[in-house]
Formats: structure tokens, sequence, C-alpha cells
């Protein structure tokens, strides 16, 4: 049985060496996540378009999405089993690898016309999400517990440059495509080979020494063995602290997912522009991303269940405000708002509170259960928030999304350690 290590041990390497690895760490994942979300960028600006275009009916524009997210949730576990085994940087290389080899296929289809070889590509670029989540569990290896929040936000904080700039370099990838004559929406994909492929490069090359793998030698009685995926399971299922994690962000992203999917099609029905509806959508993205070094500030300040029930706080105020201004663009907009920073709050401080919650030896094992579980839900709420606006309308549906959060934030409060 693998002994269990506190999380705050102190470290038997100097503090100044332990210091500089981090930073090292940090800056190496952050360049990564930059890199790597070029075809994650390209994949959710065209997804649907491609979706349409491919299997020429508009019934199926969404499913290249939702097999991307699906692709991100058949990664997630056996990427951190490989952490497991051998560190971050062969899991985090690995999956930066089939994200490129994703995106090339993607590419191929494209320009053959391939809608199901898309889809395949579709499924590989996924493995770019599951990499970009224990991204910012590997930024907590090392970290000190006072930090651990601000370290781990700043890793997610990248995420938001290479969203970003990923649909913005779709000229570029249109003029690439032409120079190599082929079709003009595989070249942002050719783009966002390339970034993955040298992501996974950089880690490769950089990441040493791997930081889990620090950690562990670090921990002078930590017990070398590898512990099962049943083992993370009956970890969460015993430990308060990691119920209420895997709880928190879980249930954040089913409703961050849920809303956000089907808010710009109730706007265009209301009237709204596309690019009122783009524009929506990039304040949405700046919520989630922009402002998570503050949450992360406020995680390592307030603490993690508070801040997880302010996350979970603006979760509701952006279904109340979707409800209450349902037919006013503007109050659309300011939710789509509030939910990214919900998202963000409660992702950060769940995440933090994950990592500290269980023993150095089953934090891979424990942190892929939970990130293919966040994969899950958003596949699934995506799917069903679709369901629920045909047959009931918007207003049900962001009530609905509002009582989840409601429960959610009553569990982690009162679901204390026995």
């Amino acid at each position: 049985m693998t002994e269990r290590i506190s999380p705050d041990r102190t470290p038997a390497i100097p503090a100044d060496a332990r210091r500089r690895v981090q930073r090292r760490t940090i800056a190496l994942l952050c360049l990564a996540q930059v890199l790597g979300g070029l075809a994650m960028g390209a994949s959710l600006a065209l997804g649907a378009i491609l979706g349409e275009r491919l299997s020429g009916t508009e019934s199926l524009a969404g499913l290249p999405t939702t097999v991307l997210t699906l692709g991100a949730a058949a990664a997630g576990l056996p990427l951190a089993a490989l952490a497991q085994r051998s560190g971050r940087r062969p899991a985090l290389a690995t999956g930066f690898v089939i994200a490129a080899a994703g995106a090339a296929v993607v590419a191929i289809a494209v320009d053959l016309g391939w809608f199901p070889l898309m889809l395949v590509g579709m499924a590989g670029v996924g493995s770019g999400t599951a990499v970009s989540l224990q991204s910012r569990f590997a930024a907590t290896d090392l970290a000190e517990p006072r930090t651990r929040g601000r370290d781990l936000s700043l890793v997610v904080w990248t995420t938001m440059v290479g969203a970003v700039a990923g649909p913005a370099l779709l000229p570029l990838g249109a003029d690439l495509a032409d120079l190599a004559h082929i079709h003009e929406l595989a070249g942002p994909f050719v783009i966002g080979a390339v970034g993955s492929l040298t992501a996974a490069a950089v880690l490769w090359a950089g990441l040493r020494p791997d930081p889990l793998v620090l950690a562990a030698d670090d921990a002078a009685s930590e017990n070398r063995a590898k512990p099962s995926l049943a083992q993370g399971w009956q970890t969460i299922r015993q430990t308060a602290e990691a119920r209420n994690a895997v709880i928190a962000v879980v249930s954040a992203h089913a409703v961050m997912v849920a809303v956000m999917a089907l808010t710009p099609v109730h706007m265009t029905h209301g009237g709204a522009s596309l690019t009122l509806v783009g524009l929506s959508i990039s304040a949405h993205i700046a919520g989630m991303y922009a402002l998570a070094p503050v949450m992360g500030i406020l995680t390592d300040r307030l603490g993690r269940v508070p801040t997880i029930v302010v996350g979970q706080g603006l979760l509701l105020a952006s279904c109340v405000v979707g409800f209450a201004l349902q037919h006013n663009q503007s109050g659309l907009v300011v939710g789509l708002v509030l939910l990214g920073l919900g998202w963000s709050a409660t992702t950060v401080a769940g995440s933090t509170l994950l990592t500290e919650s269980v023993p150095l030896a089953l934090r891979p094992r424990v942190q892929g259960i939970s990130d293919t579980a966040m994969s899950l839900a958003g596949a699934v709420s995506g799917a069903l928030a679709g369901v629920v606006v045909g047959l009931f309308g918007y207003p049900v549906l962001v009530l609905s999304a509002g009582a989840i959060s409601v429960l959610a934030a009553a569990y982690v409060l009162t679901d204390r350690p026995g």
C-alpha cells in the first residue's frame, strides 16, 4: 500500500535550487501552452464550419467539437498513467505529439474532403486539451504551499494566448495553404501541427529535471509502487477535500460548456450579428483566462474552499443575468463574462485543492480522473444543452445550470472531513 506523504513535506533539496527549477518549469509550461494552443484555437474556430462543409449537413456541424472534447477525455487517463510511471516530461510531450499528428490528419482530411478522417484528426487534437489540463498540475509539483494557486493559475492564464492566437492566425494559414496548393481551411491546422510539435520538443528537451520525478525523489519515504486507477478512485471517494475539488471543477465545467454553447445560438435568434456573437465569445474567453492569476492569488490568500464558493457564486450570477436579461444582448454578454470568471475561480481553486489533498504518489492518477471527468462533463452538458433549449427554451437551461452551481457550492461547504 502506498504510504501517504504530506504535500507540504520539508524538501530535501536546497530551497534555492527548488525555486530555480520551479521557475524554469513554469516558464517552459507557459511557452508550451502558447505553442500547443494554436491547434486548439484553430479547431474551436473552424470545427463547426468544417463539420457542416465536409458532412454536407448543418445537423453535424457540432460533431467535430464534440469529438475533440471526447478525444481529450480519452487521452486524460493514459497520459496521467504515463506521468505516474515516467514523469511529466514524457507524458506532456507525448500528448502534444498526438495533438500534432491529429492536426496534420485534419489538414489532410480537409484537403481531401473526407469527413470521417477529419473526425479522427479532431480526436487526436483533443489530446492537446488533455495536456493543457495536466500542465496546470505540473506547475504544482514543486510549488510551495503559499504560492501553489498562483503557480497553477499562471499556466492557466497562458492558455488564453494560444486560444486567441489560433483564430487570429487563420489568414496566415490561408496564405500558407495557397503557397502549398492545399485547401485554405487546411492551412491553420498545418500551423497548429507545427506549434504542437514544437511544444513537444520544448518540453522534451527543456523539462529537466522532471518536476514530478524530482518531487518524488524529494519525498524520502515515498513508496515506489505505482498506484492503480482503482486506488485513484478510492482516494477521491474517501478524501473529503478531493471529493470537493472534483465536484467543484466538474460541475463548473459542465455549467460553463452548457451555457456557453447555447448562448450564441440564443443571441442569433434574438437578432444579434455574427460580429457581436464573436465579440461575446472573445469576452467569455477573456473571462476564463485573463484574470486567472488573480484567481490564483485569491486561492492562496482567501483559501481554496472560499474561492471555490466565490466561483460557484459567479456562475450562479451569470445564470441569473442570462435569465433576467435573456432579451438584452448586452446583458447576455455580461452573463458570458461572469460565466468565464466563475469557471476560472472554481477551476484554479479546485485544482489547487485537489493537488494538495492527496499523497504525491497518487496525484497523477487522481488528476487524470478529474481531467477526464471534466472533459466528459463538458461533452455531455454541451449535448444536453441543445436538447433542453429545444424542448423547454433558453431560460430553463440557465436556471438548470444555476441550480447545479448552488448544489455544488452547498456540497463543498457541507462535506467536511469525517
